[in-house]
């Protein structure tokens, strides 16, 4: 099946939506939800997958980019989940998408003596469980030696060090291949397409042909009659308005923060609920650090690292709770304060607010416990059938993805009355891994083939894989792609790229998700936003009157997340949050 998630491909998926019942409706375009309909399509069920914004738009995109086994949770005796996370953390990195997963080294600065003995030996079980011998194992270093690697560090911060190594990912990139991977597989995936309602079947005289619609208008308006057989959803084209019903013989909810509104539309009670936790992050050039690795160290609320990326550090998150919109959450002077407190406690130079050229939040999806902290909410997930007909996946980390997918199609698929395969996603490759160390391992050659600089030909292997050679193609075609985005690192061809093959469908998909302009650069991407939109603009039908929209839609988006960032407080940062739309 082709993976071209072009306007073309959305405009036949929507005309096929409910022609015929299908296995699986996914709803969700997470990484959860990519990671089930891939599981589903691939073990050869007929699927659709549809989401109400774009692929990753919500926690997906916003996550600390870590592939990791949660080193913090040894210290809460969670070792049944770090270990299940070092084994896919391995299954990433080799195996299923080595192309957009890459190791990454970490120091841990020791505060005080007794420390090493506690924290090394923490260290060593994670180096050793669930096959984590994917990555070199950790090395106890001396001070002077820890400041060599790390010369931005005070010489009182720390007594010592240790050294380990986890995994990185474009959180982002990763989910949006996943959904283009079921697409391959034979899965219908659609974006900007909002779930609005149930289909269900089992009241008294009707049958599937006649099921009956409950909105989100809440339990008080859902008679226990309508309390029977989900069958579908109906499904809302929020670029036309047009309402489609989408019948399905499971319907699939993975819809994390978002969980309690699909649980609203159920009309019964639920096992459990979704809490919500944000984590903040702050970008900083990688020029205003000199470190030659990752830094990691424990706060009084959480874990603060510094992570490579790219040309730039990634440096957070917080931990608090957040009862406001969650499709903007945002960054207070709050949060960035807290973050640049803890981070310069350990910097010779101290960072400040100028230092900073991008920002984001994003909020953990946590299950509800006793415990009134976040931090020691469940990470592991749960599968619940609220009613029959509807499975829902809640809670888990972005590492165990692929274990979650695969649990709740396993539930969906139990009574099915016919065999179905199992889950083959542990050996299933994603687009773009086949062919991609061959191509890095003769990346002179290739660069020169496609007329391009080793950096630029680099870039575009470590972003695409082996579908950088469909890029390649374009710039052959049309070598003006092959120029840099303003003030970017960025080529013209991947904004091309991201519209003809990945499905985006407006600015802030391209700027803030297919590509990370909108955190990566000082303006938040307002230069290269006029130069995408006169790229893209041909190939989404954008006449000029539509461009501008656009443009509009972007630049309000920015103004707005400026001033949450300045806001004294959530309550503020929110309110101004609001006031773009996008």
């Amino acid at each position: 099946m082709p993976a071209h998630l072009d306007p073309t491909y959305r405009a036949q998926a929507l005309a096929s939506l409910g022609a015929d019942e299908v296995d699986v409706l996914v709803i969700g375009g997470g990484v959860v939800g990519a990671g089930a309909a891939l599981d589903a399509a691939s073990r050869g069920l007929t699927t659709v997958l549809v989401e109400a914004r774009d692929f990753a738009a919500g926690t997906s995109s916003r996550s600390s980019k870590l592939i990791h086994g949660g080193l913090r949770y040894l210290e809460q005796l969670d070792f049944a989940l770090v270990r299940e996370a070092l084994r896919e953390r391995g299954l990433l990195l080799n195996t299923l998408a080595p192309h957009l997963v890459h190791p990454v080294s970490f120091l841990f600065p020791l505060q005080h003596h007794w420390e090493r003995p506690y924290i090394g030996a923490g260290v060593a079980l994670y180096d050793t469980l669930g096959g984590a011998r994917a990555l070199p194992m950790h090395r106890h270093l001396t001070r002077s030696r820890a400041l060599e690697l790390a010369p931005a560090l005070r010489a009182d911060s720390m007594v010592g060090a240790i050294r380990y190594f986890d995994a990185q990912v474009d959180d982002a990139r990763h989910t949006m291949t996943l959904a283009r991977t079921a697409a391959r597989h034979g899965a219908t995936v659609l974006t900007r397409a909002k779930v609005t309602g149930l289909l269900r079947s089992g009241m008294s005289g009707q049958g599937p042909e006649e099921a009956a619609c409950v909105t989100t208008q809440g339990p008080e308006l859902m008679p226990n009659r309508y309390r029977e057989q989900v069958v579908g959803a109906v499904v809302t084209d929020r670029e036309s308005g047009r309402e489609y019903s989408a019948r399905a013989r499971r319907v699939i909810s993975a819809t994390g923060v978002w969980t309690d509104e699909m649980n609203a539309m159920t009309g019964v009670d639920f096992p459990f609920h979704v809490r919500m936790s944000k984590g903040v992050h702050i970008l900083v050039p990688r020029e205003r650090l000199d470190l030659g690795t990752g830094l990691i160290m424990k706060t009084e609320k959480s874990v603060l690292f510094v992570i490579p990326w790219r040309e730039h550090w990634i440096i957070g998150t917080t931990d608090t709770d957040w009862s406001l919109d969650k499709d903007h959450p945002v960054a207070s002077a709050a949060d960035v304060r807290y973050i640049l407190d803890h981070v310069n406690s350990l910097l010779r130079e101290p960072l400040s607010n100028a230092d900073i050229v991008g920002t984001y939040a994003g909020l953990r999806p946590l299950l509800s416990g006793a415990s009134s902290s976040t931090a020691k909410l469940s990470r592991e997930h749960a599968v619940a059938e609220p009613v029959p007909g509807l499975f829902v996946i809640a809670g888990g980390k972005y590492t165990t993805y692929r274990v979650m997918a695969a649990d709740v199609i396993d539930a969906a698929v139990a009574g099915f009355g016919r065999g179905v395969a199992p889950s083959v996603t542990a050996n299933l490759p994603i687009l773009g891994a086949a062919g991609y160390h061959e191509l890095l391992e003769d990346i002179d050659s290739v660069a020169q083939r496609a007329g391009l600089s080793v950096a630029a030909a680099t870039h575009l292997i470590s972003r695409y894989g082996s579908l950088a050679t469909e890029l390649f193609a374009m710039i052959d075609a049309e070598p003006e792609l092959g120029m840099l985005l303003p003030g970017t690192e960025y080529l013209g061809a991947e904004a091309v790229y991201a519209v003809t093959h990945e499905g985006a469908l407006h600015l802030d998909d391209i700027l803030t998700r297919r590509t990370r302009i909108s955190i990566e650069v000082p303006d938040r991407g307002l230069a290269a936003a006029v130069v995408v939109a006169d790229l893209v603009a041909a190939q989404l039908g954008w006449d000029e009157a539509t461009k501008a929209q656009e443009l509009a839609r972007y630049q309000d988006r920015v103004r707005a997340e400026l001033a949450a960032n300045a806001a004294a407080d959530d309550d503020a940062a929110n309110a101004a949050r609001s006031i773009a739309p996008c």
